[in-house]
C-alpha cells in the first residue's frame, strides 16, 4: 500500500471513528430510544449508521451498559448479568390492581381492542380510571376507532411497553402454553381467554 493509500485509509476510519463517538453520545443523551432514521438526521450526511451502530453494539458487548434493540429503536441498558448490582437502588412502585393486569393483558393479546371489547372478554366491565392509569404509566395509548357505528376507540401497547418488559414487538409476547408451563397462568379457560388472540380484532382506523 502507498503512502498515500495508507494516509486515506487512515482518514476514513477516523471519519468512522467519529462517527461513532457521535451516535453514542445521541444515544446516551437521548431520553427515549432512537431509531435509525433519526440518528441518520443527526449524523453527518452519508455516515453509515447501520454499521456505526454494529459498531457500537460490539464495543459495549462485554461492558456494565449495553446496546439494545427495542421496538426497531436503539438504546443503552444495563447488562443483564449485573442486575444483582443495582438491587440496593429503591424505587417508588405503583401497585397495579387486578382490573388494570388483567386489562393490560386484553391489551397486549388482542390489540387493537375498543373498551366494550375488553369488558367482553373480561366479563365484568371497567371503569374509566383503569384504562386510564394505563395510559398515564405510558404502557397503554388510543390506536384508532374501529370502523362499526359510534367509531369506537381501539387501545394498544406503547413502545415503553415494550421497552419496560424487553420486548422487539409485540409478536414477542409469550403464548397460553408458555405462560401456562412457567405457573403465571393457569389452566381455566376463564383465565386463559384473557391472552388468547383469536378473537383479534382486525376493522380498525388508525389516527
Amino acid at each position: 500500500m502507498s503512502a498515500e493509500s495508507a494516509e486515506q485509509a487512515g482518514d476514513t476510519a477516523a471519519e468512522f471513528q467519529n462517527y461513532v463517538r457521535m451516535a453514542e453520545a445521541l444515544l446516551f443523551a437521548a431520553v427515549e430510544p432512537l431509531d435509525e432514521a433519526t440518528l441518520r438526521a443527526r449524523l453527518p450526511k452519508g455516515a453509515p449508521v447501520a454499521e456505526v451502530i454494529k459498531a457500537i453494539r460490539r464495543s459495549y458487548a462485554s461492558r456494565g451498559v449495553n446496546l439494545i434493540e427495542v421496538g426497531g429503536r436503539w438504546t443503552f441498558r444495563t447488562a443483564p448479568d449485573l442486575a444483582h448490582v443495582l438491587e440496593f437502588v429503591q424505587t417508588e412502585s405503583r401497585r397495579m390492581s387486578k382490573a388494570a393486569i388483567e386489562t393490560l393483558a386484553i391489551v397486549a393479546y388482542h390489540q387493537p381492542v375498543t373498551r366494550a371489547g375488553i369488558e367482553e372478554i373480561r366479563g365484568v366491565s371497567i371503569s374509566r380510571g383503569t384504562l386510564d392509569l394505563l395510559i398515564e404509566v405510558g404502557w397503554v395509548k388510543m390506536a384508532g376507532r374501529k370502523r362499526t357505528p359510534g367509531r369506537p376507540v381501539t387501545y394498544g401497547t406503547t413502545e415503553r411497553f415494550l421497552e419496560h418488559f424487553g420486548l422487539y414487538s409485540a409478536d414477542d409476547l409469550p403464548g397460553i402454553d408458555e405462560l401456562k408451563a412457567t405457573g403465571i397462568l393457569d389452566s381455566r379457560p376463564s383465565v386463559g381467554s384473557l391472552f388468547d388472540p383469536a378473537e383479534k380484532q382486525d376493522d380498525e382506523d388508525g389516527d
